[in-house]
């Protein structure tokens, strides 16, 4: 296919180029910021408006609930260039509620909408083996099967209604935010009291409080290596997401606020572009102790 691919970032970046080893060809808009290895296997067009135009399937992949608005509805936006018959695809985390204004606009102009936003972070992008909740058609999912089988493993159309997959993938944010801090409060309890928090952290990989937050976000923390990754301001960003559809829905979430009050510390010291893994570093101000000892 001919696949249009807007957001080129830490994720978009690997995720275009396993579209591109897969056979397919890459169509990118024109940025300073384009990197020559795309610039080297893309076709390199001016805007999203002719990026839709010359494109079977556009896919999105940019960082918050304006910024896929303006691709798509801004001046030379996404919309100007679609016909009839094309696939548009979101695999941002943005607005549930945003998500299903965003597919009827696109589906009035007689083109099909999907919302694919994933989860697995930079590593799973290089390594192709994101989890993709998607909304929308049963027969859009099918036509956008293979390009997904290209960037990921666990697949799921968790519903046919747009919105569906953002509505999931908000339901990931907050068990990725809630364990992160659980894991963050076990390290610095069990260091404080004098436990190397390292042996913990390999004692409890073989019981039931295992995840792969314990043993990917567990180790960043140990290691004080908090790079990103996923940024906190990202995850900042994905829990106003839960917080404001909770509050639409009548729903309570209290340590989902709880978890935000302490990405907002973090961003307040100069964080909000940490791996979300630093959100340790709020608990270690409360406890006046590092994980690590140092």
């Amino acid at each position: 296919m001919k696949i249009g691919f807007i957001g080129l970032g830490i994720m978009g970046h690997p995720m275009a180029l396993h579209l591109k080893s897969a056979g397919h060809t890459l169509l990118v808009p024109d940025r300073a910021s384009l990197k020559e290895e795309i610039r080297a296997q893309a076709e390199v067009l001016p805007d999203p408006a002719a990026i839709a135009a010359a494109a079977e399937v556009i896919i999105l992949m940019v960082p918050d609930t304006p910024d896929v608005e303006a691709v798509l509805f801004g001046p030379k936006g996404v919309a100007e260039g679609l016909s009839p018959g094309k696939l548009v695809i979101d695999m941002s985390s943005i607005s549930p509620t945003a998500t299903k204004d965003f597919a009827r606009r696109v589906n009035e102009k007689g083109c099909d909408y999907l919302d694919a936003p994933v989860s697995g972070g930079e590593v799973g992008a290089k390594q192709a083996s994101l989890t993709i909740m998607v909304g929308g058609p049963q027969a859009a999912f099918d036509r956008a099967l293979p390009l997904f089988q290209a960037m990921g493993k666990n697949i799921t159309l968790v519903g046919e209604a747009n919105g569906a997959g953002q509505t999931c993938k908000v339901a990931n944010q907050i068990v990725v935010a809630l364990t992160i801090e659980a894991v963050g409060e076990a390290l610095v309890f069990a260091s404080k009291a004098g436990a190397d928090p390292a042996k913990v952290r390999q004692a409890l990989m073989g019981g039931l409080a295992t995840s792969r937050i314990l043993e990917l976000h567990g180790e960043r923390m140990i290691k004080r290596t908090f790079e990103p990754g996923f940024r906190i301001a990202l995850h900042q960003k994905d829990l106003n997401l839960a917080l404001q559809s909770a509050k639409e829905l009548g729903v309570a979430l209290p340590n989902t606020a709880s978890t935000q009050q302490l990405f907002s510390a973090c961003a307040a010291a100069g964080g909000g572009q940490w791996d979300h893994s630093g959100l340790v570093q709020a608990l270690e101000m409360l406890a006046a102790h590092k994980v690590s000892g140092s």
